[in-house]
């Protein structure tokens, strides 16, 4: 195994290994740690999204907030942490939804889904990565549909999210 490349977020490796049937081959893997899908509901018929801009795709997307697991970290806490930084709220209510490997073929990251309810605002700003410009809104989750048909919401995790609800 060869680590050939290892940046901030995730790291790429290089193994040789022997498959369930028997024939060796070489996988390059990403390593991602695990991260949290938020699915922040002010109440039962509204979602808050954010909108950031995405570099890998030259794009500006409304997505559900999400991000990742910190070592020694559990979910829940790293879910109550992002809802804090991303859209300046602390939950009260914590729901796991389920977790899921959005790219299995290449990549370990492990998504898990949280609804995010009975929200209150943050007494105190939290500070954002630097790479964070973000803008949080609320909409119904009929309008979130709607932009999804439309395809004003092309992140797939965002997808997801709006179905487990």
């Amino acid at each position: 195994m060869a680590i050939v490349y290892k940046g901030r977020v995730f790291s790429v490796e290089v193994t040789n290994t022997r498959l369930p049937n028997e024939r060796e081959v070489t996988m390059e893997v990403v390593r991602h740690p695990r991260s949290v899908v938020l699915v922040p509901m002010s109440d039962p018929a509204h979602v808050i999204l954010i909108r950031q801009y995405r570099f890998a795709v030259n794009q500006w997307l409304w997505e559900l907030p999400a991000g990742s697991v910190d070592a020694g970290e559990e979910p829940e806490t790293a879910a109550r942490r992002e809802c804090h930084e991303e859209i300046g709220m602390i939950p009260q209510t914590v729901v796991r939804l389920g977790s899921f490997f959005p790219t299995p073929g290449y990549c370990d990251e492990e998504m898990i889904f949280f609804r995010l309810s009975s929200l209150e605002i943050a007494p105190e700003t939290a500070v954002q990565d630097e790479d964070d410009d973000i803008e949080a809104r609320t909409f119904a989750l009929a309008d979130a549909g709607e932009m999804i048909r439309r395809g004003e919401i092309v992140d797939m995790k965002t997808l997801v999210g709006l179905r487990l609800i």
